[in-house]
């Protein structure tokens, strides 16, 4: 069983696959240190070393090799931490000092493709002679999941009472047991923790989205990185509040305000802020996006119902995880924004009275209309296109939702078949167009 907890994860920007998986892979390896360690080195490879800079591979290696983890790191305080590793050239752990130059330990392989994913490091370890003490290679999956060489890509299975591994299965469990898919998964989660902790965490993941909204609608001047690209969504949330005191208000202005939602979110997760993966970071502001457009544009919704939306999006996501894939760097963007849509399509619907069968439907939709979408970021930088896909995203959801409540959840293509689709597109997509700035836009678009 993939949990909500696994897809829905705290942590910092800008990318869950070349950021927070790097950082957790890191601390992994510092926690098995052999005794008698005096120096350490790191590899990036693939992807990781295509666009790591860009993405703050690098950052999030030293991070996590300093002990840090992204559920709890304060983004302010990245800067010092970073800065006093490049002074001390070296990480303390129990008491000893190893030995770790990020700027020549700290190894990008441009050539090397390693057999699991594009999206590969190793770590080795080394005594004060030379001598390699251990080596480890770890794989970043996508939405923050990591793998060591050796281990399962999936975890090991938990005995749940509502098992499914397709829609089907989710569908006919539904339709056996009288649940909605939001309790189907709940009942899941509570298999695993207590239910007043599920709901406590559910309560801890929406604070976390609507805050990285907040703080997006309230900041401007220009993201990091070569581009310069400035901050939009503080400047469009102005605009739509001047329009509406002056009573100004056209049919699409609903549409605008999902889209800064979304863009917000993406701006803080560019900026290496606090947000969520949903599923990954560069797809991060699709979800609470329209978590947002539900909260505060449909009349009448409940506290239970945002977690209700969730839960469903949950089990949307651990489908198209488990039989595809959420990773850019493995089958484009169609495994990240594609996928947020339909778990926001699916969430949406179900906060809107769907019944399983519309909301299968509604995922199906969104999911169909991203297939063979390219992943290509200009400079390795999750901003362009990343900010105003998940903006499109973010509508498109919406609009999948509204049609499938339209019908009455009888339609001809299944979201089991569009999910393997999109994994036999991504299967086929040459890899230049998988999150290695090598195609696309990226190479059409000059940076300066």
């Amino acid at each position: 069983m993939t949990s909500v907890f696994d897809l829905f994860k705290i942590g910092i920007g800008p990318s869950s696959s070349h950021t927070v998986g790097p950082m957790v892979a890191a601390r992994r390896f510092r926690e098995a240190l052999p005794a008698g360690t005096a120096c350490i080195t790191a590899e990036l490879f693939g992807s990781l070393a295509w666009t790591g800079k860009g993405h703050g591979s690098n950052r999030a290696i030293a991070l996590g090799l300093m002990g840090a983890r992204p559920e709890t790191l304060d983004p302010d305080d990245v800067p010092a931490l970073v800065a006093r590793l490049f002074i001390r050239k070296s990480i303390e752990v129990e008491g000893a000092r190893i030995a770790f130059d990020p700027e020549a330990d700290l190894i990008f392989d441009f050539d090397t493709l390693m057999p699991l994913h594009s999206n590969a490091m190793r770590f080795r370890a080394y005594d004060a002679d030379g001598a390699r003490l251990d080596e480890r290679v770890f794989y970043s999956i996508g939405g923050g999941f990591v793998v060591a060489e050796g281990e399962p890509r999936e975890p090991e299975a938990v005995e749940v009472p509502h098992p499914f591994a397709t829609a089907s299965e989710l569908l006919s469990a539904c339709a056996r047991t009288g649940l909605t898919i939001a309790g189907l998964q709940m009942a899941n989660e509570c298999a695993l923790r207590p239910a007043e902790e599920v709901e406590e965490k559910l309560d801890a993941i929406l604070a976390a989205m609507f805050a990285s909204i907040d703080r997006g609608l309230a900041q401007d001047g220009t993201l990091p990185g070569s581009l310069r690209v400035r901050r939009r969504a503080k400047a469009i949330r102005d605009q739509l509040e001047a329009d509406r005191h002056a009573n100004r208000r056209p049919p699409h202005e609903i549409m605008d305000w999902v889209s800064v939602f979304a863009m917000a979110v993406n701006e803080e997760n560019a900026a290496g802020g606090r947000i969520v993966t949903a599923p990954t970071n560069g797809a991060a502001g699709i979800v609470p996006a329209v978590l947002r457009y539900v909260r505060d544009i449909c009349p009448d919704t409940t506290h239970a119902q945002l977690r209700a939306f969730l839960l469903t999006a949950a089990a949307v996501g651990a489908l198209i995880k488990r039989n595809a894939s959420i990773s850019g760097a493995e089958v484009g963007c169609q495994g990240e924004v594609g996928s947020a849509a339909a778990m926001a399509a699916a969430g949406l619907a179900s906060v809107l009275g769907a019944s399983p069968a519309q909301i299968e439907n509604a995922a199906e939709i969104a999911m169909e209309h991203h297939l063979g979408m390219t992943c290509d970021p200009i400079g390795g930088l999750v901003q362009i296109p990343c900010i105003e896909r998940n903006a499109f995203g973010a509508n498109k959801a919406i609009a999948a939702a509204s049609l499938a409540l339209r019908g009455d959840g009888v339609h001809f293509v299944s979201l089991d078949q569009v999910i393997e689709t999109m994994r036999q597109t991504g299967a086929d997509m040459q890899s230049k167009y998988k999150e290695t700035s090598q195609g696309g836009l990226a190479v059409n678009v000059p940076e300066c």
